[in-house]
């Protein structure tokens, strides 16, 4: 029963990634529609099925990493950035530092991309970060998250 549990919040979780960042490509925003009603139900499955408050605390310190960034450089990075953070942490548990590096690493090649292509300019330019993070949240499921 655990296991098909696990693989139940797997699939949702991935679900949620893909469509978060289809729509924040499309539209640069991050639905809390979406993404807190999601983090609420994984947080919850994940606890029923292990209880632990490695969950929570998880998607806290995500979300928190993320939040030092969005304060330190207001438009750099949004708010539905940080929520999803947290969704990443309550999702993976203990290997959402991984979710974390892999998608500030990928999101190094468009960023240099942007600076060799319009130099210091480059430098205010965004790009959506949810698919980047979603690729995190991706490899950090399958590098340690309980699947049965």
């Amino acid at each position: 029963m655990t296991g098909a549990v696990d693989l139940v919040v797997a699939v949702f979780f991935v679900v949620v990634l893909i469509v978060v960042s289809v729509i924040d490509v499309k539209h640069r925003i991050i639905p809390n529609r979406i993404v807190l009603p999601a983090a609420a139900i994984v947080l919850a499955a994940r606890t029923l099925v292990h209880p632990s408050v490695v969950w929570l605390v998880a998607g806290a310190g995500a979300a928190a990493f993320l939040l030092v960034a969005a304060i330190a450089r207001p438009g750099g990075m949004g708010m539905g950035d940080v929520k999803l953070a947290l969704l990443l942490g309550v999702a993976v548990g203990r290997t959402v530092p991984l979710a974390l590096i892999v998608a500030l690493l990928a999101a190094l090649v468009p960023s240099v991309a942007l600076l060799v292509r319009h130099g210091a300019r480059g430098r205010t330019m965004g790009i959506p970060f949810a698919p980047f993070l979603a690729l995190g949240g991706l490899v950090a499921l399958i590098a340690g998250a309980p699947l049965g």
